[in-house]
Protein backbone atom coordinates (compact mmCIF):
# COMPACT_ATOMS: atom_id res chain seq x y z
CA UNK A 1 0.00 0.00 0.00
CA UNK A 2 1.19 3.76 -1.05
CA UNK A 3 0.78 5.96 1.34
CA UNK A 4 2.00 9.66 0.99
CA UNK A 5 2.90 12.08 3.71
CA UNK A 6 2.53 15.53 2.93
CA UNK A 7 4.64 17.92 5.25
CA UNK A 8 5.49 21.37 4.84
CA UNK A 9 3.27 24.10 3.26
CA UNK A 10 3.17 28.09 3.34
CA UNK A 11 1.65 28.43 7.03
CA UNK A 12 3.66 29.93 10.15
CA UNK A 13 3.67 26.13 11.45
CA UNK A 14 5.94 24.91 8.29
CA UNK A 15 8.66 24.21 10.73
CA UNK A 16 6.36 22.44 13.35
CA UNK A 17 4.86 20.10 10.02
CA UNK A 18 8.24 19.23 9.71
CA UNK A 19 9.08 18.05 13.07
CA UNK A 20 5.40 15.93 13.04
CA UNK A 21 6.09 14.64 9.89
CA UNK A 22 9.39 12.81 10.70
CA UNK A 23 7.68 11.65 13.63
CA UNK A 24 5.30 9.99 11.49
CA UNK A 25 7.96 8.85 8.55
CA UNK A 26 9.30 6.95 11.52
CA UNK A 27 6.25 5.36 13.06
CA UNK A 28 5.15 3.82 9.68
CA UNK A 29 5.51 0.13 9.27
CA UNK A 30 8.27 0.14 6.23
CA UNK A 31 7.85 -3.65 5.65
CA UNK A 32 3.80 -2.71 5.15
CA UNK A 33 3.87 0.75 3.43
CA UNK A 34 5.81 2.03 1.07
CA UNK A 35 6.06 5.99 1.68
CA UNK A 36 5.90 8.67 -0.72
CA UNK A 37 7.34 12.07 0.67
CA UNK A 38 5.79 15.57 -0.80
CA UNK A 39 7.55 18.65 0.48
CA UNK A 40 5.70 22.13 0.09
CA UNK A 41 8.22 24.41 0.44
CA UNK A 42 7.39 27.59 2.10
CA UNK A 43 6.68 29.71 -1.43
CA UNK A 44 3.95 26.81 -2.36
CA UNK A 45 6.14 24.44 -4.18
CA UNK A 46 4.94 20.36 -3.94
CA UNK A 47 8.26 17.84 -4.99
CA UNK A 48 8.63 14.34 -4.43
CA UNK A 49 11.16 13.54 -2.48
CA UNK A 50 13.69 10.86 -0.86
CA UNK A 51 14.95 13.30 1.81
CA UNK A 52 15.88 11.51 5.09
CA UNK A 53 14.35 12.48 8.39
CA UNK A 54 17.37 14.47 9.35
CA UNK A 55 17.01 16.29 6.19
CA UNK A 56 13.34 16.95 6.77
CA UNK A 57 13.66 18.03 10.15
CA UNK A 58 16.73 20.41 9.08
CA UNK A 59 14.68 21.94 6.23
CA UNK A 60 17.61 20.46 4.25
CA UNK A 61 15.03 18.20 2.05
CA UNK A 62 14.84 21.64 -0.22
CA UNK A 63 18.42 21.58 -1.05
CA UNK A 64 18.11 17.65 -2.69
CA UNK A 65 19.14 17.86 -6.13
CA UNK A 66 17.18 14.76 -6.88
CA UNK A 67 13.74 16.20 -6.21
CA UNK A 68 11.12 16.18 -8.73
CA UNK A 69 8.22 18.90 -9.16
CA UNK A 70 4.72 17.13 -8.37
CA UNK A 71 1.17 17.73 -8.10
CA UNK A 72 -2.19 16.31 -6.58
CA UNK A 73 -4.47 16.21 -10.26
CA UNK A 74 -7.83 17.37 -9.60
CA UNK A 75 -8.86 14.12 -12.12
CA UNK A 76 -9.56 11.14 -10.06
CA UNK A 77 -8.61 8.93 -12.90
CA UNK A 78 -4.95 9.55 -11.75
CA UNK A 79 -5.90 8.48 -8.01
CA UNK A 80 -2.14 10.13 -6.96
CA UNK A 81 0.32 12.20 -7.91
CA UNK A 82 1.55 13.41 -11.02
CA UNK A 83 5.59 13.82 -10.94
CA UNK A 84 7.68 15.69 -13.68
CA UNK A 85 11.25 15.51 -15.04
CA UNK A 86 13.73 17.28 -16.16
CA UNK A 87 12.20 18.15 -19.47
CA UNK A 88 8.42 18.38 -17.75
CA UNK A 89 7.04 15.19 -18.66
CA UNK A 90 4.36 13.72 -15.97
CA UNK A 91 4.29 10.56 -14.51
CA UNK A 92 1.55 9.02 -12.94
CA UNK A 93 1.98 7.62 -9.40
CA UNK A 94 -0.55 6.13 -7.34
CA UNK A 95 -1.29 6.74 -3.96
CA UNK A 96 -3.72 4.62 -1.58
CA UNK A 97 -4.10 7.05 1.05
CA UNK A 98 -2.57 10.23 1.94
CA UNK A 99 -1.60 11.36 5.49
CA UNK A 100 -1.70 15.49 5.54
CA UNK A 101 0.91 16.46 7.66
CA UNK A 102 -0.12 20.13 7.34
CA UNK A 103 -1.00 22.82 10.05
CA UNK A 104 -2.29 26.02 9.65
CA UNK A 105 -3.69 27.63 6.64
CA UNK A 106 -3.58 25.58 3.56
CA UNK A 107 -2.88 22.30 5.83
CA UNK A 108 -5.88 21.86 7.85
CA UNK A 109 -8.47 24.47 6.99
CA UNK A 110 -10.33 22.47 4.36
CA UNK A 111 -8.49 23.64 1.31
CA UNK A 112 -6.20 21.12 0.71
CA UNK A 113 -8.60 18.28 1.98
CA UNK A 114 -11.08 19.67 -0.83
CA UNK A 115 -8.18 18.68 -3.43
CA UNK A 116 -8.10 15.24 -2.17
CA UNK A 117 -12.06 14.95 -1.83
CA UNK A 118 -11.71 16.05 -6.38
CA UNK A 119 -8.98 13.58 -6.79
CA UNK A 120 -10.91 11.02 -4.59
CA UNK A 121 -8.04 9.91 -2.66
CA UNK A 122 -8.56 8.55 0.87
CA UNK A 123 -7.03 10.87 3.04
CA UNK A 124 -6.46 10.83 6.99
CA UNK A 125 -8.61 12.82 9.26
CA UNK A 126 -11.87 15.58 9.35
CA UNK A 127 -13.52 16.49 5.69
CA UNK A 128 -13.67 20.11 4.07
CA UNK A 129 -16.22 21.56 5.97
CA UNK A 130 -14.99 19.68 9.51
CA UNK A 131 -11.53 21.29 8.82
CA UNK A 132 -12.65 24.83 8.17
CA UNK A 133 -15.21 25.03 10.58
CA UNK A 134 -12.12 23.25 13.67
CA UNK A 135 -9.82 26.03 11.95
CA UNK A 136 -11.88 28.96 12.49
CA UNK A 137 -12.59 29.55 16.36
CA UNK A 138 -15.47 31.70 15.96
CA UNK A 139 -16.82 28.76 14.09
CA UNK A 140 -16.44 26.11 16.14
CA UNK A 141 -17.92 28.12 18.80
CA UNK A 142 -21.26 29.02 17.39
CA UNK A 143 -21.21 25.41 16.50
CA UNK A 144 -20.38 24.05 20.42
CA UNK A 145 -22.21 26.55 21.63
CA UNK A 146 -25.94 24.08 20.82
CA UNK A 147 -24.43 21.59 22.50
CA UNK A 148 -24.79 23.75 25.68
CA UNK A 149 -20.84 22.96 26.70
CA UNK A 150 -19.31 25.53 28.57
CA UNK A 151 -16.90 27.89 26.60
CA UNK A 152 -15.62 31.39 27.74
CA UNK A 153 -17.17 34.59 26.83
CA UNK A 154 -16.02 35.88 23.54
CA UNK A 155 -16.26 38.25 20.60
CA UNK A 156 -15.14 38.34 17.07
CA UNK A 157 -13.69 41.79 15.50
CA UNK A 158 -12.92 41.91 11.77
CA UNK A 159 -9.63 43.51 10.24
CA UNK A 160 -12.35 45.42 7.95
CA UNK A 161 -14.78 46.84 10.76
CA UNK A 162 -11.32 47.28 13.29
CA UNK A 163 -10.21 49.77 10.46
CA UNK A 164 -13.42 51.72 9.72
CA UNK A 165 -14.20 52.71 13.51
CA UNK A 166 -11.17 51.25 16.00
CA UNK A 167 -12.01 52.78 19.45
CA UNK A 168 -15.69 51.46 18.59
CA UNK A 169 -14.33 47.96 18.26
CA UNK A 170 -12.42 48.25 21.35
CA UNK A 171 -14.82 49.12 23.35
CA UNK A 172 -16.30 46.20 22.11
CA UNK A 173 -13.73 43.91 22.74
CA UNK A 174 -13.50 45.56 26.96
CA UNK A 175 -17.02 44.49 26.84
CA UNK A 176 -16.17 40.84 26.17
CA UNK A 177 -16.47 40.06 30.04
CA UNK A 178 -18.68 42.96 31.67
CA UNK A 179 -15.07 45.15 31.30
CA UNK A 180 -13.71 42.72 33.28
CA UNK A 181 -9.59 41.96 32.32
CA UNK A 182 -7.25 40.44 31.79
CA UNK A 183 -8.57 39.09 27.99
CA UNK A 184 -7.05 36.59 25.68
CA UNK A 185 -6.31 37.97 22.06
CA UNK A 186 -5.82 35.58 19.44
CA UNK A 187 -6.37 35.28 15.64
CA UNK A 188 -9.62 33.56 15.23
CA UNK A 189 -7.52 30.88 12.52
CA UNK A 190 -3.91 30.35 13.54
CA UNK A 191 -3.15 27.47 15.38
CA UNK A 192 -0.15 26.50 18.18
CA UNK A 193 -1.11 29.58 20.04
CA UNK A 194 0.60 31.62 17.09
CA UNK A 195 0.01 35.30 17.72
CA UNK A 196 -1.66 34.62 20.84
CA UNK A 197 -1.70 37.51 24.10
CA UNK A 198 -2.55 37.90 27.40
CA UNK A 199 -4.25 41.86 28.30
CA UNK A 200 -3.71 42.74 31.25
CA UNK A 201 -4.49 46.14 30.89
CA UNK A 202 -6.74 48.26 28.94
CA UNK A 203 -3.42 50.31 27.06
CA UNK A 204 -2.72 46.73 26.08
CA UNK A 205 -5.79 45.44 24.08
CA UNK A 206 -5.37 47.59 20.95
CA UNK A 207 -1.43 46.26 20.17
CA UNK A 208 -2.75 42.70 20.76
CA UNK A 209 -5.72 43.39 18.47
CA UNK A 210 -3.04 44.50 15.70
CA UNK A 211 -0.66 41.54 16.53
CA UNK A 212 -3.31 39.11 15.96
CA UNK A 213 -4.21 40.86 12.76
CA UNK A 214 -0.63 39.86 11.59
CA UNK A 215 -2.03 36.26 11.20
CA UNK A 216 -5.93 36.47 10.41
CA UNK A 217 -7.98 38.84 9.03
CA UNK A 218 -10.74 38.02 12.18
CA UNK A 219 -9.30 38.25 15.45
CA UNK A 220 -11.35 36.18 18.68
CA UNK A 221 -11.10 38.70 22.04
CA UNK A 222 -12.12 35.71 24.89
CA UNK A 223 -12.70 36.00 29.03
CA UNK A 224 -9.25 34.93 30.25
CA UNK A 225 -10.25 31.50 31.17
CA UNK A 226 -7.99 30.86 35.27
CA UNK A 227 -7.06 26.88 34.89
CA UNK A 228 -5.53 23.93 34.03
CA UNK A 229 -5.11 23.01 30.77
CA UNK A 230 -6.36 19.53 29.62
CA UNK A 231 -6.31 17.92 26.52
CA UNK A 232 -8.34 14.80 25.01
CA UNK A 233 -7.16 12.37 21.91
CA UNK A 234 -10.20 11.21 19.55
CA UNK A 235 -9.77 8.62 17.37
CA UNK A 236 -12.96 6.98 15.28
CA UNK A 237 -15.33 7.75 12.70
CA UNK A 238 -18.87 6.86 13.55
CA UNK A 239 -18.46 5.63 16.76
CA UNK A 240 -15.52 7.86 18.01
CA UNK A 241 -13.38 6.94 21.49
CA UNK A 242 -11.73 9.44 23.59
CA UNK A 243 -8.05 8.55 25.32
CA UNK A 244 -7.47 9.74 28.81
CA UNK A 245 -7.10 13.17 29.81
CA UNK A 246 -4.14 14.86 29.98
CA UNK A 247 -2.40 17.92 30.93
CA UNK A 248 -0.31 20.70 29.73
CA UNK A 249 2.02 22.60 32.20
CA UNK A 250 3.41 24.84 30.36
CA UNK A 251 6.80 27.00 31.21
CA UNK A 252 5.36 30.08 30.19
CA UNK A 253 2.64 32.05 31.46
CA UNK A 254 0.21 30.49 28.98
CA UNK A 255 0.97 27.53 26.64
CA UNK A 256 2.19 29.57 22.95
CA UNK A 257 4.18 28.95 20.73
CA UNK A 258 7.57 29.65 22.47
CA UNK A 259 6.18 27.66 25.37
CA UNK A 260 5.06 25.17 23.72
CA UNK A 261 8.29 24.29 21.09
CA UNK A 262 11.19 26.60 22.37
CA UNK A 263 11.09 25.88 26.03
CA UNK A 264 12.04 22.46 27.17
CA UNK A 265 10.77 23.27 30.80
CA UNK A 266 7.08 22.70 29.72
CA UNK A 267 5.99 19.46 30.15
CA UNK A 268 2.67 16.93 29.68
CA UNK A 269 1.48 14.63 31.93
CA UNK A 270 -1.72 12.24 31.88
CA UNK A 271 -3.65 13.63 34.60
CA UNK A 272 -4.56 11.24 37.74
CA UNK A 273 -5.14 13.91 40.46
CA UNK A 274 -8.48 15.19 39.25
CA UNK A 275 -11.91 13.02 40.43
CA UNK A 276 -13.28 10.53 37.49
CA UNK A 277 -16.55 12.11 37.52
CA UNK A 278 -14.69 15.13 36.19
CA UNK A 279 -12.68 13.18 33.79
CA UNK A 280 -15.59 11.30 31.98
CA UNK A 281 -16.89 14.71 31.99
CA UNK A 282 -13.94 16.05 29.86
CA UNK A 283 -14.06 12.47 27.78
CA UNK A 284 -17.56 12.87 26.86
CA UNK A 285 -17.62 16.40 25.93
CA UNK A 286 -14.74 15.61 23.49
CA UNK A 287 -16.34 13.09 21.83
CA UNK A 288 -19.53 15.31 21.92
CA UNK A 289 -17.84 17.72 20.11
CA UNK A 290 -15.99 16.02 17.76
CA UNK A 291 -19.44 14.55 16.72
CA UNK A 292 -21.00 17.43 16.34
CA UNK A 293 -17.96 19.01 14.28
CA UNK A 294 -18.74 16.40 11.93
CA UNK A 295 -14.87 15.16 12.43
CA UNK A 296 -13.40 11.94 11.52
CA UNK A 297 -10.57 9.71 11.64
CA UNK A 298 -8.88 11.93 14.72
CA UNK A 299 -8.89 15.50 16.60
CA UNK A 300 -7.50 16.75 20.19
CA UNK A 301 -10.20 18.45 22.02
CA UNK A 302 -8.60 21.17 24.77
CA UNK A 303 -10.31 22.34 28.07
CA UNK A 304 -10.32 24.29 30.67
CA UNK A 305 -10.20 22.99 34.15
CA UNK A 306 -10.73 25.44 37.31
CA UNK A 307 -10.10 25.46 40.70
CA UNK A 308 -14.08 25.23 41.40
CA UNK A 309 -14.68 22.51 38.72
CA UNK A 310 -15.75 23.80 35.78
CA UNK A 311 -14.77 22.15 32.39
CA UNK A 312 -14.50 24.79 29.84
CA UNK A 313 -14.24 23.81 26.21
CA UNK A 314 -11.26 25.63 24.56
CA UNK A 315 -10.95 24.68 21.07
CA UNK A 316 -10.07 21.70 19.06
CA UNK A 317 -7.40 20.75 16.65
CA UNK A 318 -8.29 18.68 13.68
CA UNK A 319 -4.87 18.02 12.49
CA UNK A 320 -2.98 17.84 16.20
CA UNK A 321 0.69 17.44 16.18
CA UNK A 322 2.78 14.72 16.27
CA UNK A 323 6.12 15.92 17.12
CA UNK A 324 8.28 14.04 19.67
CA UNK A 325 6.01 16.23 22.79
CA UNK A 326 2.77 16.95 21.07
CA UNK A 327 0.12 15.28 22.94
CA UNK A 328 -2.63 13.29 20.70
CA UNK A 329 0.03 10.16 20.17
CA UNK A 330 1.60 10.27 23.90
CA UNK A 331 -2.32 10.26 25.15
CA UNK A 332 -2.63 7.46 22.94
CA UNK A 333 0.48 5.65 24.18
CA UNK A 334 -0.39 5.97 27.72
CA UNK A 335 -3.46 3.74 26.67
CA UNK A 336 -1.39 1.00 25.37
CA UNK A 337 -1.51 2.06 21.73
CA UNK A 338 1.94 2.51 20.40
CA UNK A 339 2.26 4.79 17.55
CA UNK A 340 2.74 2.49 14.17
CA UNK A 341 -0.37 0.95 15.56
CA UNK A 342 -1.95 4.50 15.80
CA UNK A 343 -0.94 5.20 12.46
CA UNK A 344 -2.52 1.82 10.97
CA UNK A 345 -5.87 2.22 12.44
CA UNK A 346 -5.81 6.16 11.09
CA UNK A 347 -5.43 4.67 7.42
CA UNK A 348 -7.91 2.15 8.24
CA UNK A 349 -10.45 4.65 9.09
CA UNK A 350 -9.33 6.97 5.88
CA UNK A 351 -10.30 4.33 3.84
CA UNK A 352 -13.13 3.29 5.19
CA UNK A 353 -14.67 6.48 5.55
CA UNK A 354 -13.54 6.49 1.58
CA UNK A 355 -15.49 3.65 0.92
CA UNK A 356 -18.49 4.43 2.88
CA UNK A 357 -18.66 7.83 0.84
CA UNK A 358 -18.29 5.87 -2.20
CA UNK A 359 -20.72 3.54 -1.17
CA UNK A 360 -23.51 6.05 -0.07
Amino acid sequence: MNIAVIFGGRSDEHEVSRSSAVNVIKGLDSDRYEITKIGITKEGRWYLTEASTGEIASGAWENRPDNRQACIPADPTVHGILVFDEEDRATAKRIDCIIPVLHGDNGEDGTVQGLFELAEIPYVGPGVKASANGMDKSFTKIIVGETGITQAKYCVIKKKDFADDREGEIMNALSTNDGKLPLFVKPSSAGSSVGASKVEKKSELEGAIENAFKYDDKVLVEEMIVGREMEVAVLGNHNPKASCVGEILSAGEFYDYDAKYNNPESQTRVVDDIPMSKQKEIRNSAVEIFKVMDCRGLSRVDFFYTEDGRVVFNEINTLPGFTNISMYPQLWEAMGIDQPTLLDSLIKLAIEEHTYDEKY
